[in-house]
């Protein structure tokens, strides 16, 4: 089978990657007044070309800044949206668990307090400075979240109603922002772009979905709702722009949100959202079985998110052919791709696991890769 010259590739990996110790430590000083904005970014310039070096060296043809510069996979890009304010003193608390409890994500909430607009790229200079690392053969990718993140982590109490006096005029304003994005950063060169949505995977759980309800949410269509908008972002986007969506139940310190299968959400999903590929979380029996896979498209493609990142252990290259062979009965094996469940950092403070498991991790994407595609 050939291999795939367009992104996704068939070894592909989320995005985010562990954050070195150094970094954390600069970080950490910077948030002391310690060291200066230049200083910091300096430190992360460093690091972002060892960790694209990394990447190459292990044979991923896909290369990201690991989100190096961020705190947070979305929020640091909603909060620099023009028309959304940082609220400091209001959290957003996202009850995550894990195999022994619960843990919370508690950032900054935010508020829609003027018109939404998108000027000069957001992470446009970050993403300049990877395109200025990567090596021959490697494409440089850059992952942000969706719109649909804004409206869920705020919802219509986040709007100020004097701005926008109903949801369709906040829609119609978030979705031209995201298309001045997109077209920016086409722009600049970007040839791989990711929209990551929590949010259209968390509404396969009923938990979820009542949770959205008792806040007077129409829990039942949201996610219609999100795929309409995120196509009218994505219309008319330019030509040799790759777009592909990431859908996980939440990644935090190794923990999760939500569970179920794509079944809610997936005939709406896999047959309208105008994306060119579908990472998906398949790491464990929360995600559900591949049955869903049946609604995806002739010429759309579906990375696997079958190696978890949110655990040390290796998974045996024979458990992960067999799974790919068992999706293979619903989407064809030449649209099938192999990845992580999810980034190995969505937060600063990673996953529970060392950069050498990270790395064991991604060298068994693409040995495995290699093995079924050739």
């Amino acid at each position: 089978m050939a291999k795939r010259t367009m992104p996704p590739f068939r070894a592909d990996h989320v995005g985010s990657l562990l954050r070195p110790a150094d970094l954390l430590e600069a970080r950490a000083k910077h948030s002391a007044g310690e060291i200066d904005d230049d200083e910091l970014r300096g430190i992360e310039d460093d690091a972002i070309a060892d960790v694209v070096r990394m990447q190459g060296d292990i044979g991923l043809r896909t290369a990201t800044d690991g989100e190096f510069r961020r705190a947070s996979w979305h929020m640091d890009f909603i909060y620099r949206i023009n028309g959304i304010r940082k609220v400091t003193d209001e959290n957003i608390v996202v009850h995550f668990r894990n195999a022994d409890g619960t843990i919370d994500f508690t950032p900054a909430g935010l508020h829609v307090d003027g018109p939404l607009s998108i000027d000069a790229p957001i992470f446009g200079e970050d993403f300049a400075y990877l395109q200025s690392v990567v090596a021959d053969g490697q494409t440089a990718k850059l992952t942000i979240p969706s719109p649909s993140m804004v409206h869920y982590r705020g919802g219509a109490a986040a709007i100020d109603p004097t701005v926008y006096p109903d949801e369709d005029a906040f829609w119609d304003a978030l979705s031209s922002a995201y298309a001045q994005q997109v077209r920016g950063i086409a722009a600049m060169g970007c040839t791989y772009l990711q929209l990551d949505d929590t949010s259209l995977a968390y509404l396969n759980d009923p938990a979820q979905r009542a949770e959205l309800a008792a806040q007077g949410r129409d829990a039942e269509h949201q996610h219609e709702r999100y795929i309409r908008q995120i196509n009218a972002a994505l219309a008319g986007r330019p030509a040799g722009l790759t777009v592909t969506t990431h859908m996980c139940r939440g990644n935090f310190r190794s923990s999760w949100v939500a569970e179920g299968g794509y079944d809610f959400v997936a005939e709406a999903l896999f047959g309208g959202l105008e994306v060119d590929g579908f990472f998906l979380e398949y790491d464990d029996a929360r995600s559900g079985g591949f049955e869903p896979l049946r609604f995806v498209p002739p010429g759309k493609r579906v990375v696997l998110g079958l190696v978890t990142t949110k655990r040390p252990q290796l998974e045996s290259k024979d458990d992960l052919k067999r799974r790919i062979d068992e999706a293979s009965a619903f989407v064809p094996l030449e649209q099938l791709a192999l990845s992580g469940q999810c980034g190995f950092s969505s937060t600063v403070e990673g996953n529970a696991l060392t950069r050498d498991e990270q790395i064991a991790k991604l060298a068994l994407i693409v040995e495995t890769a290699e093995e079924v595609w050739g």
